[in-house]
C-alpha cells in the first residue's frame, strides 16, 4: 500500500491524459462519440458523489476526475465541428440504457447501488466506443487511456479500506481503460478483422 496523497498524482496524470484528448478533438485528429463522452461524464460524477456520502474520501478523486475528463471532451466536441463522430442507433440505446441506469440509481438512493448503477451506466455508454476502437481506432487517442489506467493502478495502491465502496469503481476504471488502451495502440480491430 502507498500513501494515499499518490491519488494526487494520479488524478494529474488522469487530466494529463484527458487534456491530449481534448487538444486531439480540437484539432480534428480525434473523433469523439458524444453520446459516450457525456454519460462518461455523468456516470462518474454521479458516482463520485455516491462514494462522498460513503466516507471514501480521497480515493474518490479518481471518480471525479474520470468524469471531469470526459465533461472537457464532451465540451471540446462541439468547438471544432470535424471532430464528431456520426451517431448511430447503437449509440442511442446504449445512451438510453445507460440513462435507465442513473435512473434505478435515483430510485434507490443508496449509495453502493448508486455505484453499480453508475458503472453499468459507464459500461453502456463505452460500448459505442469500444466498437468504433475495434473498427476505426485511428479516430481515437490512447493517451486519455493509458493514464486513466495509471491513475486507476495508483488509487488501488492507495486505498486503505478495501470495501466495495472504495475499490469497484478504480477496479473498473483500471479494466475498462486497459481495454480501450490496447484496443487503439495496437489496433487490434484492424489485425484480426472481424466483422459484425
Amino acid at each position: 500500500m502507498i500513501n494515499e496523497n499518490f491519488v494526487i498524482v494520479g488524478a494529474l496524470l488522469n487530466l494529463f491524459g484527458s487534456s491530449s484528448y481534448v487538444i486531439s478533438t480540437l484539432k480534428g485528429k480525434t473523433k469523439p462519440n458524444r453520446v459516450t463522452w457525456f454519460l462518461w461524464a455523468l456516470a462518474p460524477l454521479i458516482a463520485f458523489y455516491a462514494e462522498i456520502q460513503k466516507g471514501v474520501g480521497l480515493p474518490s478523486l479518481l471518480t471525479f476526475m474520470v468524469g471531469f475528463g470526459p465533461l472537457m471532451v464532451f465540451v471540446a466536441s462541439f468547438i471544432n465541428k470535424k471532430s464528431v463522430w456520426k451517431i448511430g442507433r447503437l449509440d442511442i440505446i446504449c445512451g438510453l440504457l445507460s440513462l435507465g441506469g442513473l435512473v434505478l440509481w435515483g430510485v434507490t438512493r443508496e449509495g453502493n447501488l448508486a455505484i453499480v448503477f453508475s458503472i453499468v451506466a459507464d459500461l453502456l455508454a463505452a460500448i459505442p466506443t469500444l466498437v468504433k476502437s475495434y473498427k476505426e481506432p485511428e479516430t481515437e487517442n490512447y493517451m486519455v487511456f493509458l493514464f486513466g489506467s495509471i491513475s486507476a493502478f495508483i488509487t488501488l495502491l492507495a486505498i486503505k479500506e478495501w470495501s466495495f465502496a472504495h475499490y469497484a469503481f478504480p477496479v473498473y476504471i483500471l479494466v475498462i481503460c486497459l481495454l480501450f488502451f490496447v484496443l487503439i495502440k495496437f489496433r487490434l480491430g484492424k489485425k484480426l478483422k472481424f466483422t459484425y
